[in-house]
């Protein structure tokens, strides 16, 4: 472990005497200085438990009862002088534990890359500048910047603090936030009373903060509890226990099956070393001992190409309830549309005027409406702008000659319409500087910063809101130059004017303003919501994502509802959601006043019939995701603030934006979109119904061809042919053939009609009633054939002979198999015979292979095998074939079932 900062009372020093312990000031530490304190304190994470490595990963593979019964059949081909035996056994042991560790040694470096990716990330001032880093790479001395929704990067002291609570429930067991302010504390203070420090890993929940970090990883108060208590284990989904128990009952069953032939082996007067070996290969048949790997490949590749499409997923059970979901409840702003505001209208009492330009470039210019620019700005116009610049956040930046906002979108967009009303915004900060201020939350849904008034005057707050919030605390007007009572007439024309612009598809923000009289340093929310002034609208444009309009289309297609819940005004999200398809002309919108009037019972009866929720919160989100799902749905619910962490939590899959969203939504989230972008869900959808249709594949694959070898032996005994194969043929078919194949069938690539079919129900498993009847009617053909097969050789040819005939047969079943389980219902000469190569691939490493044992002298001397004929192979790839024309014939007829169509599940609600 590195060195951590001294260990000293932080919290009984001032703040001069922190910062000049840890040798920083509140401009932060230099960029340069960086690297050498992480050298000194070591990276900013907790100490993991020690990374697996390549051997352990093989002793893995070796602990798995297969590998004891082939250990225990090499054991006793020893001593029984049957040495070729048992080097081939262990030669099969070899081959398939570096296989099979090759395959997890994979899968976990592919998702270990994925929790990278999902890492936290911490805004620190460096060199007098704000930058974002990855929370590992925070240092003793970083500067924090603590916002609401942001996960505290390390221990550090509290240096400002305006209105900051910090839920410590996760250190402290405290489930009330705590407030946090910067003043020295007494020495003997417990952890948590000490309110001028936050916490490794504790969550903002309210107000803004500063903060100097004074230590990290393993010295910080979570890591010292993290060093007594490690977490272990990995994460297995529901998929995989259904599988791992389907795995240890056809063990059991193979084993018991193995056992019973064995003595009727004997009883039929077989060598009782002959039929130890067949039984142990029996047994190995049985067991589907590819399945786990594969599966954890299939599921860590896939995760892999949601990545690459922009979908990180954060816990591998939202895979398999991906292709489930039913109804995707999303954000509006970001998600939907593009989140780049661009202001286009003002509103004042006396005079409405449009504002030119586009983006965040501060080119374009306000005028009255109708053209021209008549007498310019009126009084109350230019006090409009001056709200929207001074109670702000957001600063305007041009990087490599593009306009850029630190910041949110909407306030981003408030500074350049100042910028385009000629406001000198540097100016302007430095003659009229921030006081106080009430940050903005989801539940106020406003923000006031209080300033020096004008010439001396008594300070003066401003507001910046939503409309019908900030409306409410008003009792008085700017009309133009004057400020009169707001009357009946005036409150109805500005609610008609705001209706007017979210008709228009516009964001409406509000503004006001209060004077004070005397002196005052400190602002607080009842000083806000009431007795305001109101000043004028703002009216802003985000523009919906082109690609999102195809991808609701794409979505309804597959038979998912996408419903809109936004803190938008109504009108505005109705125009949004009808522009981009998700509600028809006349369609039912819902706010959440409507919402508080309802019980749950009727939000149950109207909530499958409604596209929009606007004006919510997030308690409101939990109530209509708590409505979808006692129908039964099956609901992914976007949401990017600390308060969306319960929604996001209830939901099936819950949809953290990454780059709006903060770090608490993140952790609270099964899934992170790295673009915010809506098409980026219905592409993740795709993708997990993709990589469940490959596990079915799999399975199917892997059991059906299974089976067909035990219903070969075990008819073969009970006809009283002689035994078909060798142990050693047994095996190699079922490690070797069979192996070559199931990776690259869990590579199948999409089929066209991924997002035709209706979702799938969450509680079918992956051996669903069509897949076992198609496994039952196809196992016999393979045994049929090889054993009719091998019967013909045996009358015409020498045992020998006939014996690599049937293994031959038995391993060309497994790869026409391999291509009927490409498509369950489909042809597969409809998906393009070649659409996946590394099926092909894999088969001809199987053939490959299968050629040298049979043509090779050591495959002679190991198998007990002979050279073929070409006409040998005519038969055995005709008969081999069968399956595939025989399955081709089942699914014309309709045997495997029909596709489902979103039509035979009936008319979706909505």
């Amino acid at each position: 472990m590195r060195d951590g900062t001294p260990q000293r009372a932080w919290h009984a020093l001032a703040v001069d005497e922190v910062l000049q312990s840890v040798k920083a000031d509140r401009e932060g530490l230099a960029t340069g200085e960086i690297p050498h304190r992480l050298e000194r304190f070591g990276r900013n994470a907790l100490e993991a438990e020690r990374a697996t490595t390549p051997l352990q990963v093989l002793a893995h593979q070796l602990h798995h009862p297969l590998i004891y019964l082939l250990l225990g059949a090499a054991v006793v081909s020893v001593v029984a002088g049957h040495a070729v035996d048992a080097i081939v056994i262990g030669g099969v042991v070899v081959l398939n534990t570096i296989l099979g560790a090759m395959q997890e040694w994979r899968a976990d470096k592919a998702l270990e890359a994925l929790h990278r990716m999902a890492s936290p990330h911490a805004r620190v001032r460096r060199d007098g500048q704000i930058v974002e880093v990855d929370a590992s790479e925070v240092v003793p001395g970083d500067i924090l910047l603590l916002e609401t929704g942001d996960r505290v990067a390390a221990d550090a002291r509290v240096l400002e603090a305006t209105d900051l609570t910090v839920d410590e429930s996760a250190l402290t067991g405290e489930s009330e936030p705590v407030t946090k302010a910067p003043g020295v504390l007494p020495e003997e203070t417990p952890l948590a009373d000490r309110t001028n420090m936050v916490w490794s890993s504790t969550a903002v929940t309210g107000g803004r903060g500063l903060a100097v970090v004074v230590a990290t990883g393993m010295h910080t108060a979570l890591g010292k509890v993290a060093a007594r208590v490690r977490e272990t284990g990995r994460e297995q989904t529901p998929l995989q226990r259904r599988l791992a128990r389907l795995g240890t009952v056809l063990g059991v069953a193979g084993i018991a099956l193995a056992g019973l032939m064995f003595l009727v082996g004997l009883l039929k007067g077989f060598d009782w070393l002959e039929m130890v070996l067949f039984s142990v290969a029996v047994a190995v048949s049985a067991i589907p001992e590819g399945l786990p790997a594969v599966i954890s490949v299939t599921l860590a590749l896939g995760v892999q190409r949601m990545a690459r499409r922009h979908a990180i997923i954060r816990r591998l059970p939202a895979v398999e309830t991906l292709g489930s979901t039913t109804v995707i409840c999303s954000d509006k702003t970001g998600t939907i549309t593009r989140n780049e505001m661009t202001v286009t209208a003002l509103w004042t009492r006396r005079r409405a005027y449009e504002v030119t330009g586009s983006g965040f470039a501060p080119d374009g210019e306000i005028r009255a409406t109708g053209g021209g620019n008549g007498d310019g700005l009126d009084p109350g116009a230019e006090l409009l702008l001056q709200i929207g610049a001074l109670c702000n956040n957001a600063g305007l930046v041009q990087e490599n000659g593009a306009w850029r906002v630190r910041g949110t979108p909407t306030e981003g967009a408030l500074v350049v319409a100042a910028r385009k009303g000629g406001i000198d915004l540097e100016k302007l900060a430095g003659e009229r500087p921030r006081l106080a201020e009430v940050p903005f939350s989801s539940d106020r849904k406003y923000m006031a910063t209080l300033h020096p008034g004008k010439n001396g005057g008594g300070p003066v707050v401003y507001v910046k809101g939503a409309p019908d919030r900030v409306l409410a605390f008003c009792t008085r007007i700017v009309d133009g130059g004057d400020v009169r009572d707001l009357t009946d007439d005036d409150r109805r024309e500005i609610e008609e004017t705001i209706e007017a612009f979210a008709g228009r598809a516009l964001r409406v923000v509000a503004g006001a303003v209060r004077e004070f009289p005397g002196e005052r340093g400190d602002l607080a929310e009842e000083d806000v919501e009431s007795a305001l002034t109101f000043v004028g609208l703002w009216g802003m444009v985000d523009p919906p994502r082109p690609e999102a309009i195809q991808a609701i289309a794409d979505a309804q297609g597959a038979g998912i509802r996408v419903v809109m819940i936004t803190g938008d005004h109504k009108a505005t999200a109705a125009a949004i959601a009808h522009e981009v398809g998700i509600i028809g002309h006349g369609e039912e919108a819902i706010t959440g006043t409507e919402l508080d009037a309802m019980s749950d019972e009727d939000l149950a009866r109207r909530v499958q019939h409604v596209g929009v929720f606007a004006r919510v919160t997030p308690a409101h989100k939990l109530r209509i995701l708590q409505a979808l799902k006692a129908h039964g749905e099956v609901v992914a619910m976007t949401g990017d603030g600390v308060n969306d962490a319960p929604a996001l939590k209830g939901a099936d899959i819950g949809v953290a934006m990454g780059r709006a969203g903060t770090e608490v939504a993140k952790e609270s989230s099964d899934m992170i979109l790295t673009d915010d972008n809506f098409a980026t869900i219905v592409h993740a959808v795709e993708e997990g119904r993709v990589i469940f249709a490959n596990l079915r594949r799999v399975v199917f694959f892997l059991i059906t061809t299974n089976l067909g070898e035990i219903l070969t032996l075990t008819a073969a005994l009970v006809v009283g042919l002689p035994l078909p194969l060798t142990a050693i043929m047994i095996l190699w078919i079922n490690l070797v053939t069979d192996g070559a194949c199931t990776i690259p069938l869990g590579l199948e690539p999409k089929h066209r009609d991924v997002l035709q079919q209706p979702p799938r129900p969450p509680r079918e498993g992956v051996l669903n009633l069509p897949v076992v009847r198609r496994m039952f009617l196809l196992a016999p053909v393979m045994a049929a054939g090889t054993l009719g097969l091998f019967a013909y050789e045996l009358r015409t040819g020498t045992v020998e002979h006939a014996m690599t005939v049937a293994f031959a047969v038995l391993a060309s079943f497994q790869w026409f198999q391999a291509l009927n389980a490409r498509a369950s219902r489909l042809s597969v000469f409809s998906l393009g015979l070649f659409s996946n190569r590394a099926l092909w691939v894999g088969i001809g490493i199987a053939v490959a292979l299968q050629l040298l044992v049979v043509y090779t002298p050591l495959g002679h001397m190991l198998f007990g095998t002979v050279s073929l004929t070409a006409s040998d192979w005519l038969k055995i790839l005709a008969v081999g074939g069968s399956i595939l024309v025989v399955d081709e014939v089942l699914k014309a007829l309709g045997v495997h079932g029909k596709r489902p169509t979103l039509a035979s599940r009936g008319p979706r609600a909505g």
